[in-house]
């Protein structure tokens, strides 16, 4: 009888490891929501950056700034990542700016370009207005109107009914937690895990 404690002791042990674990996306909409604690003024200028891990001023940003910086909190560069899909497969990327290569210091943090990189490297999630189809870590795009198009990531929050998970976004007041997610039209609902290279 005794002999069988140590297996019990560490079945319970593993339990517990279980429930403490946060998995991936857990993690990402944690990580957005601690960039609503870093004041940040809506600044759409195009900045000359550091590459890789380049990022504008810490007190300035916009909307594609929040999803950056909540990836980098978790080591994922999204400039590194789009530049490099961007370098070998331009053609297949939006040519609204008139762009005839890519731009390490902007192409990241336009909206159009994520949703092509999220399109080819993560998971294409539906669009409904089904609140439960919306999770934390997900990524959300909407088109504002006018050809303005944004983008943001759901957290664990809710809104004050419990009927749908909150956004943090800067939509122009800065890094904030917002009950938006169905204000504006959706256009993309993206998840995205960088898949680690095990070959080295």
């Amino acid at each position: 009888m005794t002999k069988t404690l140590p297996n019990i002791f560490f079945c319970i042990l593993t339990i517990s490891a279980a429930v403490g674990q946060t998995n991936f996306y857990d993690q990402l909409a944690d990580s957005a929501l601690v960039l609503t604690k870093q004041k940040v003024r809506y600044d759409p200028a195009y900045f000359q950056i550091d590459y890789p891990n380049g990022d504008v001023p810490p007190d300035k940003g916009v909307c594609t700034d929040v999803v950056i910086r909540a990836y980098r909190k978790l080591e994922i560069d999204l400039q590194k990542e789009v530049h490099e899909d961007m370098k070998t497969n331009f053609s297949k990327y939006p040519k609204n700016w008139g762009l005839t290569k890519p731009d390490k210091n902007i192409d990241h943090r336009r909206v159009p370009n994520l949703m092509t990189f999220f399109s080819r490297h993560g998971t294409v999630k539906k669009i409904s207005q089904d609140p439960n189809e919306y999770q934390p870590g997900d990524i959300v795009c909407w088109n504002l109107g006018g050809g303005t198009t944004h983008i943001g990531i759901v957290v664990k929050q809710k809104s004050r009914d419990g009927q749908r998970h909150l956004i943090v976004h800067n939509i122009g007041a800065g890094q904030v937690l917002a009950d938006c997610l169905f204000s504006y039209k959706i256009i993309g609902h993206y998840r995205y895990e960088k898949v680690k290279n095990n070959s080295s």
